[in-house]
């Protein structure tokens, strides 16, 4: 009887984790936000079943079909065990342009960014002021002396003209703004004063527009911040331009080196202004003049309706025309871990894969298209299998544009 009592208790633990795993499995996979359409059935991408209802009580059906309206839903296991609540809201299907047209990125920071730090060799040694005083790569410098800091040279010719005082520097590290100290050192090489730093205060590029909005006149590309170089942090844009560019030639990608779209920036052809740089990508206000303006709009899909198979890319691999070319979607990552790599995007178009190798640098921005409707764009190569990619879910691009909206727009 022991016996029994033991293996059953032991059946019971092993049945308990199981449920436990499952549960976490769930809630992990499973998104805290949906949007709906009007008349758009919710579907859950789990490996088990869930059962969702209301948190609140039963809705009167136009709260679950009307836009604008927005509800929880409580979801359990077939036990009754409670997995987690979801967000519901409803939108309206949006309709926007593809793009695939390739367009040169001229940005300017809002402030400057410190990208490197250097001892300053002394009379006394070699020190390094800003280091000192606490200041890291990646820093954003927000104003010397209470002066704003506009650019490189403004900011070493106010260092310079110091004579070695104590000077006062606003930084940004993340979302928090510090005050510290640097006292400048005189450099035996030249003489000058230094407080060891080095700062970049733009950035330059070329990436792929995904889409634009008739309706807001904005417009969306690269489907992922522009980062510097040396940091790999995300440049805070104060200024810049969209400007048309001419694809002359491509790298193509092989195993461990990535390629590269080459092209020349037609400065005097401005598409439009930047407006934000964000973790979903660049955003801004296109002018007129622009062949992406005269395609037909088609729809956004909401990520749950993203699914496995075959789907295509719009991109320029000549010129300023885009084409259309075969990809398979092969993952699908509804958990929301990642802003950007939502998708996993395999090449499969002969043109593109002996063109260019498959997803090459300046690619970025690429809608993904499947079913008539953006499900995405093209985000990332795997370094070491250029065929395939990641790709962010075009409602992650919509929730950045209505916050790059918002965030430009007129206070009230």
């Amino acid at each position: 009887m022991r016996r029994m009592i033991r293996g059953f208790c032991a059946l019971l633990s092993l049945c308990m984790m199981a449920l436990l795993g499952t549960v976490l499995y769930m809630e992990d996979s499973i998104p805290d936000r949906y949007l709906l359409v009007p008349g758009q059935e919710l579907q859950f991408h789990t490996l088990l079943p869930v059962y969702a209802r209301s948190t609140v009580g039963s809705h009167a059906p136009e709260v679950y079909s009307s836009a604008g309206n927005s509800y929880q839903l409580e979801l359990t296991t077939l036990a009754g065990v409670k997995v987690k609540n979801v967000q519901i809201n409803v939108v309206d299907r949006p309709m926007v342009v593809p793009g695939g047209e390739p367009f040169g990125i001229k940005m300017f920071t809002d402030g400057v960014m410190v990208v490197g730090l250097s001892d300053i060799p002394t009379d006394t040694g070699r020190l390094n002021p800003a280091k000192e005083a606490g200041i890291t790569t990646g820093d954003i410098v927000l104003s010397v002396d209470g002066e704003k800091a506009t650019g490189n040279r403004q900011v070493a010719q106010l260092i310079a003209d110091s004579n070695g005082r104590a000077m006062t520097f606003r930084i940004r590290r993340g979302e928090e703004v510090l005050t510290v100290e640097v006292e400048p050192v005189r450099s035996q090489s030249d003489g000058q004063y230094h407080a060891g730093i080095w700062v970049r205060d733009s950035s330059a590029g070329i990436g792929t527009i995904t889409w634009y909005d008739p309706a807001s006149g904005l417009f969306t590309g690269l489907g992922h911040p522009v980062c510097d170089v040396d940091t790999g942090e995300l440049m805070p844009l104060n200024r810049g331009e969209a400007v048309e560019v001419s694809v002359t030639g491509v790298s193509k990608g092989q195993s461990g080196t990535p390629g590269e779209l080459k092209g020349c920036f037609l400065e005097q052809h401005i598409l439009g202004l930047l407006t934000a740089n964000t973790d979903t990508g660049i955003y801004g206000q296109l002018r007129g003049g622009s062949q992406v303006l005269d395609t037909a709009p088609v729809p956004v899909a909401t990520k749950q309706e993203v699914h496995t198979g075959a789907a295509t890319i719009l991109t320029t691999l000549d010129g300023s025309t885009p084409k259309e070319y075969d990809v398979e979607i092969e993952q699908v990552d509804l958990s929301g871990d990642s802003a950007t790599k939502n998708l996993v995007v395999r090449i499969t178009d002969p043109e593109l894969i002996e063109a260019a190798g498959g997803i090459v640098q300046g690619m970025s921005g690429s809608p993904i298209l499947q079913d008539g409707m953006i499900v995405g764009s093209v985000t990332h190569v795997f370094v070491n299998d250029p065929l395939r990619g990641f790709g962010i879910f075009a409602e992650n691009i919509l929730m950045g544009a209505a916050a790059s909206l918002y965030s430009t727009g007129d206070a009230a």
